[in-house]
């Protein structure tokens, strides 16, 4: 693995999504505009339905944009790239059942080309890193949801991403799963220096992980708020979300959401 002080910029330009075309086009994104510093931490959330897995799709290159576009540094984000990483909500999709947790987290590498031993030593650093230096040889039905996650962040980091997003990464996890996750995320956001995007409907958890929370409007969607997350670079599950300023940013984003939601 390595560690990306000077990730680059993920700016968002006049991003616009629509889906189908004359009286039948489903517009989703309006004109968004976000810039994700190196190293940055941010969370975007709001409505249900507003979009933003569409537009961590578009982040990511899964998906093309209708107008605007995304930029790592000057490359334009028309393809999936290496710097990018994703992890998705359903972790039991994403990880082949019949390879072991390895061969796994060491999949994406072989289609860059990397040499089979070099392969399974970086899985092996990753599963390390994530907490899971002796899973290499299970298969993921022999794990925990929570075990599985951390094989798909795992495989995420060995492709040697420098901005990782995650799409509703812990929202089929219990609590305390969902915690330990959590700090595990920032751990290696402050160890590895890079830069993450995580898209949520859980308001506390967008609170507790980032620098910069994105709220997005309904439909179509566009950037009705960011809040500047001011709770210190050290977070703590309890005395963090014991701290009066969280109760103000909870208040406030929810306030966002609900006054959208209603309009």
């Amino acid at each position: 693995m390595t560690n990306h002080p000077t990730a680059e910029r993920l700016v968002v330009e006049n991003l616009s999504k629509t889906y189908g075309s004359g009286a039948t086009a489903a517009h989703i994104l309006d004109n968004l505009n976000i810039t994700v510093e190196p190293g940055e931490f941010v969370c975007i959330v709001g409505p249900s339905g507003a979009g933003k897995t569409t537009l961590l799709r578009c982040l990511s290159g899964l998906m093309a944009c209708s107008e605007g576009g995304v930029r790592v540094g000057e490359k334009h984000v028309t393809e999936p790239l290496e710097e990018i990483g994703l992890v998705f909500q359903d972790y039991r999709g994403s990880l082949m059942p019949w390879m072991r947790s390895a061969d796994n987290v060491a999949l994406p590498l072989e289609g860059k080309g990397v040499p089979r031993k070099e392969r399974f030593e970086r899985a092996q650093q990753c599963l390390a890193a994530v907490g899971l230096p002796d899973v290499g040889d299970m298969y993921p039905w022999e794990l925990s949801g929570g075990m599985q996650q951390r094989v798909a962040i795992a495989r995420a980091l060995a492709y040697d991403a420098r901005i990782l997003l995650m799409d509703e990464p812990f929202g089929s996890l219990d609590a305390q799963t969902r915690f330990e996750l959590e700090d595990l995320i920032l751990d290696l956001r402050r160890t590895m220096g890079i830069s993450v995007v995580l898209v949520t409907h859980d308001i506390d958890e967008a609170v507790y992980l980032s620098d910069r929370v994105i709220v997005l409007s309904g439909k179509p969607a566009t950037v009705v708020d960011t809040v500047e997350i001011d709770l210190g670079p050290e977070r703590d599950q309890i005395k963090t979300k014991a701290d009066t300023r969280f109760a103000e940013y909870r208040s406030r984003i929810l306030g966002e959401i609900k006054l959208k939601k209603a309009a």
